[in-house]
């Protein structure tokens, strides 16, 4: 009897699907002079011209990252480092428009299949670091904003389904695979007194 529970529990535990991790993800805006100083070397010939150009932290359940945001040749770049300063990954903000057809359509197939209706609010094109990719190559990809087979499309997205309507971040390959979901909180406004 008492393994007959156990097993229940453990099929129960192994069984349950795992659907989305929850986003529990702060961005606060910081001064050039508390962003790691290795971080700004390996990028300071792209930001030279660059305009708007802003720093984060960003502060997660698990890690901390910093992030250097900037409007260059009228693109929107994000270049994320981790704490140590090391580069994770560079995105660019793009448009419906610049993803190739046959990627879109498979993504827009994934979110019919598992969305009632849906918005993509937000669309990056991301240059992970992997170890067959060398940081030089990923920063000069990047910033010619060249399709390669290693890149991954980022969607922020409004999804209604039964439950009702949330905002998650999806992770796609380059061909339009689901890689990852992520349920998003809504942005923080403790600045707000009321």
């Amino acid at each position: 009897m008492k393994y007959s529970i156990l097993i229940l529990a453990l099929s129960f535990l192994c069984c349950s699907p795992a659907f989305a991790q929850a986003k529990y993800e702060r961005e606060f805006r910081i001064r050039k002079s508390q962003f790691p100083q290795n971080a700004l070397e390996q990028i300071e010939d792209q930001i030279k011209d660059a305009r708007r150009l802003r720093f984060y932290k960003e502060i997660d359940s698990a890690t901390i990252s910093f992030e250097a945001k900037f409007k260059k040749d009228r693109l929107h770049y994000s270049v994320e480092f981790n704490s140590e300063g090391e580069l994770e990954d560079i995105e660019v903000q793009i448009k419906e428009v610049d993803i190739p057809t046959d990627v879109f359509s498979s993504v827009s197939d994934y979110f019919k299949g598992n969305c009632k209706n849906f918005k993509i609010r937000r669309l990056q094109q991301q240059y992970p670091i992997t170890e067959k990719q060398k940081m030089g190559k990923v920063i000069k990809d990047a910033f010619q904003n060249l399709i390669l087979p290693y890149i991954n499309y980022e969607m922020v997205v409004f999804c209604k389904t039964d439950a009702g309507r949330e905002e998650y971040e999806y992770l796609f390959n380059s061909e339009g695979a689901f890689i990852s979901r992520r349920k998003s909180l809504p942005p923080n406004f403790d600045h707000i007194l009321y």
